[in-house]
This record gives structure tokens, C-alpha cells and sequence, in this order.
């Protein structure tokens, strides 16, 4: 059977395929096998290039050429190739070694140096290169401008509607009001904090042999100084050299950028679900899409699917993060091998997580505000004035402002007469009694839309 959008195990492969492409570059199979060739040649470029190992002249610049191009256009067909050679040797990296020694095989320099791929290596030398370097670029390439999608939108969102006055819910109840910007640019606010963590993320790398030592490097050359070529190496692919380590890097970077990633999730999952609420209290309608469906049987209806979507893709999303974070930092001894199998689940993780994004954006797309909705709600909530009187009270010495309000208040119908009544009766300056009475809960929202416009910059 061949794979298809219909017959994949997973739904990243199968249903949302063309939504988590994007990924395949970094994540796939073939691009693993891709980044694994790309640190094999320039190894052998380093110790070619090394002056103490003499065994191994300087390459030409015809033979440069000759490993930059095969780099640079390395194909499916030729990973195919390293697959079949798996079948053989059951082994990944060591497929990857004997597939370059036989496609180099018509260069003489390179043949004559033959065993000096992979020399001194250890799989996970090459391993965690890849994996840095798959990290780094799809966080740069491909997550990063993802998530600065999310947070335009919410900044749009934050100025579009930063003076739309609107009833706050503290515990699902009526409170102090805010406006609908304040309340976007609040979230978008936490994810760029929570993006410029993810941002920072240094990720690690090793070249240093078998258990970090550089122990069969220094039997062949007792001279050379190794941990400098190591660090060349490891620099030249945009990774910070890492001098201690076991047999593996330990994946301390790679599980702090998966925790950050997890953390940008949570703070969206709270977003979708807030934004879930919004639509059903009305305060915001979703433009439908035309020939969409909400409701297989009732027909009126506009899902919040998006906002679903998203909702459950981050939560799969973080059960694998998170997993990779507490995982990956363990491993027994100097080496075990339950790293290897999970680490091929890099991918899994963030295409989840990029899924969700996708989702977040196309819901924050549809969002209409309902103006007079809003506002109607907040016109009926007259008891959120309580708590601007009774703080004026206390500024005058009166005594239990809290309690009279509370006894005004809680548990009823509360309305503009009502209080407007209780502030004629205060024994406060005629200009504070004025004050209040001018008071409306569409007009005591702070310096909300201040901090909406400010926030999206747009003040």
C-alpha cells in the first residue's frame, strides 16, 4: 500500500497534511538523513583541513565543490538508497557512513581517505547536531512566524476594539469592566514574553567521542587538539559547544525549548477557551464560510471549531513536549538508547503545536464583535458600581462602606435609580456626590483602552 493523505497512521500525515508541511522539511525521516550528511561531510572537510592529521591531505577545491553539491542536492532518491543499506546493517548512521564511502568512491582523494568518515565518531556525535540544527531552524523558519501571526492578530484585535467597553466575569460572575482590546492585548502581551523564551533557546551540541572524552581521537593523534576541531564543528552549525558530556549531549536544551514551546501552548489553550465563551455569550459572531457546515442537523448554527481545533491539537501537543522535556535529560549511565526513539518524535510535538496555531489564527480571522451585545450585557450590571462607591466612601472616613454596599447589592436586582439614590443620601462633597452619580459601567473601565492602544502600538 502506498502512504497517502488517506491511509496515514497519523493525522499530521493524514487529514491536516497540508497544514503541517511546512514541518516535514525539518522532521522527516529524510530530512534527519539529510542534516546526518550534511555533519559527515563537514567533519571530514575539518579533518581534511587539519594540519596535524597528516594522513588525510587538504581536499582540492574540485573535491569542496564535489561535497558541497552533495550536500546541497542531496534527494529522497539518494535516502532511499541509505534505507536500503539500513536493511543491512540495522543501523542508521552506520548506513549513512558506507552510502557516502560508496558514493564518493570515483574521487580519489576522497577514496584514499576513506575511513576517515566518521572517524573517531560515535552516532550520537552526528545525532544531536541534527536534532540542534532541525530545532533551530524550524523554530526560526518555520514556528516563530507562526506564533508572530497569533500575536498580530491579537494586536489587531487589542486597537480594533480597545474602547469597546465590556462587562469583566471574575469566577463566571459580574465585575469591574474592561474593554474587549484590553482583555486580546492582556494575551498578547503573555505570548511574547513566552515567544522571546522560546527565542533564546541556545541549543547545545557535542563532537567528542564515545563517552565525551575524546579517547580514540587522542590514540590516533595525541596531538591534535580535538576539543578546538570539536568546537569548530559545533559552531559552524550554529550550536553552543558542550565540553561535558557522557556518550551523549545531554538534551538539556533541547528540554528547556520544549518547555517554553509548552508554555506559549497553555497560555493559547486558556485563549481559545476564553475566546470559546466570548462566542457564546455573543460577544463575538464568527463570519461563516460559504458551503460551510456547522451542525449536521441543525442548520443555524456556527460552530467554534477553530477555537476547538486548537484547543485539542495544544493539549496533544504539550503531552508530547512535555514528555520530551522530563525524557530526554534522563538517560542511564553514560548512555541508554530510549532517547533515540523518542527524539524521532521532535516533529510530533511541534506539528501538533504549529496546528494549533493554524487553528488559533483561522478562528481569530472569522471573529466579528458584537458592539451592542456587549453593551446591552455591561447596561444590565449596574451593581459593578458598587465597588468605585464604596471606594469613595473610604476616602471620606465612612464607616463599613463595604458592608452598606454589599447589603445594597449582592443578591439583587440592582438598577440606575437604585443607586443614583444611595449616592444622593452619602454625606460627602456635593462635587463627589455630582461624580458618582455621572458614573456608568460603560465609563469606569480604567485606563483599559489606554493599555489596549498602548499594547499593539498604536497609542
Amino acid at each position: 500500500m502506498s502512504l497517502t493523505t488517506l491511509n496515514a497512521l497519523s493525522p499530521l500525515d493524514g487529514r491536516y497534511h497540508e497544514r503541517t508541511a511546512r514541518l516535514a522539511p525539518y522532521f522527516s525521516e529524510f530530512a534527519l538523513i539529510r542534516y546526518r550528511v550534511q555533519v559527515e561531510v563537514n567533519w571530514l572537510k575539518a579533518l581534511a583541513a587539519a594540519a596535524d592529521v597528516t594522513e588525510i591531505a587538504p581536499f582540492s577545491v574540485e573535491t569542496l565543490a564535489q561535497l558541497d553539491h552533495l550536500v546541497a542536492h542531496f534527494s529522497e532518491a539518494d535516502a532511499a538508497q541509505i534505507k536500503a543499506i539500513e536493511v543491512r546493517t540495522n543501523h542508521d548512521v552506520k548506513a549513512m557512513e558506507y552510502w557516502l564511502k560508496e558514493r564518493l568512491a570515483d574521487n580519489p582523494e576522497i577514496l584514499k581517505a576513506g575511513e576517515f568518515i566518521h572517524f573517531a565518531c560515535t552516532s550520537e556525535d552526528i545525532n544531536n547536531q541534527c536534532h540542534g540544527m532541525m530545532l533551530l531552524h524550524a523554530r526560526d523558519q518555520v514556528l516563530l512566524p507562526a506564533i508572530d501571526s497569533v500575536i498580530d492578530r491579537l494586536a489587531a484585535l487589542a486597537h480594533q476594539h480597545a474602547g469597546v467597553a465590556m462587562l469583566a466575569r471574575t469566577h463566571g460572575q459580574t465585575a469591574t469592566p474592561t474593554t474587549l482590546g484590553k482583555e486580546m492585548a492582556n494575551v498578547q502581551q503573555r505570548l511574547q514574553r513566552a515567544r522571546a523564551s522560546i527565542a533564546v533557546v541556545v541549543m547545545p551540541g557535542k563532537m567528542n567521542g564515545a563517552v565525551g572524552n575524546y579517547n580514540a581521537h587522542l590514540a590516533a593523534y595525541p596531538k591534535v587538539d580535538w576539543e578546538q576541531l570539536g568546537q569548530q564543528l559545533v559552531e559552524q552549525h550554529g550550536l553552543q559547544f558542550n565540553r561535558y558530556t557522557t556518550q551523549i549531549e545531554p538534551h538539556d536544551g533541547i528540554a528547556e525549548l520544549m518547555d517554553a514551546y509548552a508554555r506559549l501552548n497553555t497560555i493559547l489553550i486558556d485563549l481559545d477557551r476564553d475566546i470559546w465563551g466570548y462566542i457564546s455569550l455573543g460577544y463575538f459572531r464568527q463570519r461563516p464560510k460559504a458551503g460551510e457546515v456547522g451542525s449536521s442537523t441543525m442548520p443555524h448554527k456556527v460552530n467554534p471549531i477553530d477555537f476547538e481545533n486548537s484547543e485539542g491539537n495544544l493539549g496533544l501537543a504539550n503531552a508530547v513536549l512535555r514528555h520530551l522535556a522530563e525524557k530526554l535529560p534522563i538517560s542511564r549511565w553514560q548512555r541508554d538508547l530510549t532517547d533515540s526513539t523518542v527524539l524521532r518524535n521532535l516533529g510530533v510535538g511541534l506539528g501538533y503545536a504549529l496546528l494549533g496555531y493554524d487553528s488559533c489564527i483561522r478562528g481569530l480571522d472569522k471573529l466579528e464583535a458584537d458592539p451592542i451585545r456587549i453593551a446591552h450585557d455591561l447596561q444590565g450590571a449596574w451593581e459593578v458600581l458598587a465597588e468605585p462607591i464604596q471606594t469613595v466612601m473610604r476616602k471620606y472616613g465612612m464607616d463599613n462602606p463595604y458592608d452598606r454596599l454589599k447589603a445594597l447589592t449582592r443578591g439583587k436586582a440592582v438598577d440606575e435609580a437604585t443607586l443614583r439614590e444611595f449616592v444622593a443620601g452619602l454625606p460627602i462633597p456635593q462635587a463627589e456626590r455630582e461624580r458618582l452619580a455621572q458614573l456608568t459601567p460603560a465609563g469606569y473601565t480604567g485606563i483599559a483602552a489606554e493599555l489596549a492602544r498602548r499594547s499593539s502600538g498604536k497609542a
